[in-house]
């Protein structure tokens, strides 16, 4: 699935320029993805989409849904507290990582919120980090937001080809 949304995410960056789902999954099946994979990756943007837009429907369709009251913006004196199961599938090296890019200021709360939902959503527990930081970048993709070049570089950096200095 993260292959697939990784192609999308590439080929589709300028979020007005992504196809309607049927368009897609046509276009997916064209490249040569497994057609579960592309089910996978449709059902999950799909649930990106709804968390992110809260009253619209997935590429423009015009089914509604109501807006979703958690991505209100938690008081800056709120804590976030992770139940067991969210821990669990999470792991301590991707719920790390959150906590960094939070405290950075890069991740506001509401947008935590949408990361945690989609990353309960994805398959295997934990999660691996790549994996958390494709489900990242796709969710300041469905924001319409671009990262600050130093965080697009964690994102995208694959940490096994760095030197320490």
């Amino acid at each position: 699935m993260f292959e697939v949304l990784v192609f999308v995410y590439e080929n589709y960056y300028a979020g007005d320029s992504c196809p309607d789902p049927a368009h897609l999954e046509r276009k997916l099946n064209a490249v040569g993805f497994e057609s579960d994979e592309i089910s996978d990756a449709l059902t999950w943007l799909n649930g990106l989409h709804h968390a992110a837009r809260g009253s619209k429907g997935f590429a423009g369709t015009s089914q509604l849904v109501p807006p979703e009251s958690w991505l209100r913006e938690p008081c800056t004196t709120s804590v976030r507290i992770y139940p067991v199961a969210e821990q669990n599938h999470l792991g301590q090296q991707c719920l790390g990582f959150i906590s960094f890019l939070e405290s950075s200021g890069v991740l506001p709360g509401s947008m935590r919120e949408v990361v945690i939902d989609r990353a309960m959503a994805a398959p295997g527990a934990p999660v691996s980090l790549d994996d958390l930081k494709i489900i990242i970048l796709m969710v300041f993709w469905s924001f319409g937001q671009e990262p600050d070049a130093l965080v697009l570089d964690e994102l995208c950096d694959d940490s096994d080809d760095r030197v320490a200095h």
